[in-house]
């Protein structure tokens, strides 16, 4: 006699039920961002810029986003998200006339998300996703905003970053709406245009929805005094501005970051400014047949934006070969750590300086302002110059073989994208594929590489329980 044998009936859901499978898939998520977090956070920014990049490549390679209402192609797409979320401010198609209107926003996002930085989006992916933070996570997230606050207090750090640039950017659109109303705009095309400036200013992009760019506000200071400011203030870092905030002008209360930091940034300003003008006073392609008043506002201006703005009032390939050196130069410098911009950072270039007068002097520790720069942030600053002049010194020499075009353009191109400014000689809408990607990945280094190297190097140490003798080589 068969025995009746009852199946067991499948597992069914409740309405008010989670779904068992869905959960699991989340926890697994988060147990292995928590993980990544935990040993390698220079890893979990890696990926969660990686995954941001695609996206945006993603929606930018649709029809939608493209004026002309067909699919842009993949090269051309992936590295305008790239510049994008970089906030480079290179193209290779005109931002104003390739792209609608809802591509042009999906870019400004791609703007706002990057500009908060590597370690700041990975800090919100896990805080997102697993809803904590690892404590090893929080120490790269209080690395990353210069130990602002106690250990507990990351979360709360992360929000004051994101309110930091929502009010700043606020502020700037309403410096600018008024000023292209006057100029006879339309309302919404006026505040699309000020909300646009606004935040590419503040996050050092130097996207511009016009097809000519700000050429036409050449002097108008309603509108390129707005720019500076908010350029200066990104390149700045959210770590300064914090303590701005708390401490306003009181340089006691400033900790060494902030005045290094102030100090460097304004001196580059300056002797950029300078020496900008004298090199171009007379050059009859760029500033020459203006006024002794538009002379001094364009070289203030272009020592701005060389050192991550982006924006420009004369062509590129007009300048003298001097002034393109000295772009270099300046657009490698970059800003303040943990900002906007790029380039190997301000405080990098304050630590060797301060490093070269010590050795000059004969003294055994590096000072400045009453404190001691540990050792290992040398080690971290000369790491972070090397990885920079070999990721340029690499693409420039594939690009001259790929582009065949000057040494000069080249490596204004490549230094360009490293440190995420945006001037251009137009190298980049020249080049073929291959070109583009190479610039896309250098313009993703130069974010996220020597970053995130700076930060893991700076959290790495490993305890020794012996050291071998000492053996000084000959250096120099």
């Amino acid at each position: 006699m068969a025995l009746n044998q009852s199946r067991p009936k499948p597992a069914t859901r409740g309405p008010g039920q989670p779904d068992r499978e869905g959960a699991g898939i989340l926890t697994g998520l988060r147990d292995l961002i928590d993980n990544i977090a935990n040993t390698s956070p220079a890893r979990l920014a890696f990926s969660a810029f990686v995954v941001v990049i695609l996206l945006f490549t993603g929606l930018l390679s649709l029809p939608a986003p493209s004026a002309s209402g067909e699919s842009t192609p993949l090269h051309q797409a992936m590295f305008t998200a790239v510049s994008s979320v970089c906030v480079t401010g290179l193209t290779v198609v005109s931002t104003a006339t390739h792209w609608s209107f809802f591509g042009q926003l999906v870019i400004l996002v791609g703007i706002f998300v990057g500009g908060l930085g590597t370690l700041t989006l990975a800090s919100l992916l896990a805080l997102m996703v697993s809803k904590r933070l690892g404590v090893r996570g929080k120490l790269i997230a209080q690395e990353a905003m210069n130990n602002a606050g106690r250990l507990g207090e990351v979360g709360t750090l992360l929000r004051i970053v994101i309110v930091t640039s929502v009010v700043i950017e606020a502020a700037l659109a309403l410096a600018l709406i008024p000023r292209f109303l006057v100029l006879g705009e339309p309302f919404w095309q006026a505040v699309w245009h000020g909300v646009f400036y606004s935040i590419s200013a503040f996050n050092n992009a130097g996207f511009t929805p016009h097809s000519d760019g700000i050429v036409p506000y050449e002097t108008d200071l309603w509108i390129l005094f707005p720019l500076m400011l908010g350029v200066f203030l990104g390149s700045l870092g959210f770590p300064v501005v914090m303590v701005l905030q708390q401490n306003g002008l009181n340089w006691k209360k400033w900790n060494l970051h902030t005045k290094l930091t102030i100090q460097v940034s304004l001196i580059l300003l300056a002797a950029g400014a300078v020496l900008w003008a004298v090199m171009e006073w007379d050059n009859a392609r760029t500033i020459g047949n203006l006024g002794a008043g538009e002379k001094v506002i364009h070289s203030l201006f272009a020592s701005v934006m060389t050192r991550s703005g982006g924006f420009n009032l004369v062509d590129q390939n007009q300048m003298e070969s001097t002034t393109m050196l000295l772009t270099d130069a300046l657009m490698f410098a970059g800003g303040g750590s943990a900002s906007t911009a790029g380039g190997i950072k301000v405080t990098t270039i304050a630590v060797m300086f301060l490093a070269i007068v010590a050795e000059a002097r004969g003294d055994a520790d590096v000072k400045v302002y009453g404190r001691t720069i540990p050792q290992g942030t040398m080690r971290v600053a000369i790491s972070v110059i090397v990885a920079g002049a070999t990721l340029v010194s690499v693409a420039a020499f594939l690009l001259l073989q790929i582009s065949g075009a000057s040494l000069d353009r080249v490596l204004f191109e490549t230094i360009s994208a490293f440190a995420t400014v945006g001037l251009s000689t137009n190298l980049s809408a020249e080049l073929p594929p291959t070109g583009v990607y190479v610039l896309s990945a250098l313009m993703f280094a130069g974010r996220v590489g020597t970053v995130t190297l700076a930060a893991a190097l700076a959290l790495r140490q490993r305890s020794q329980l012996y050291h071998y003798p000492e053996e000084r080589p000959i250096i120099g």
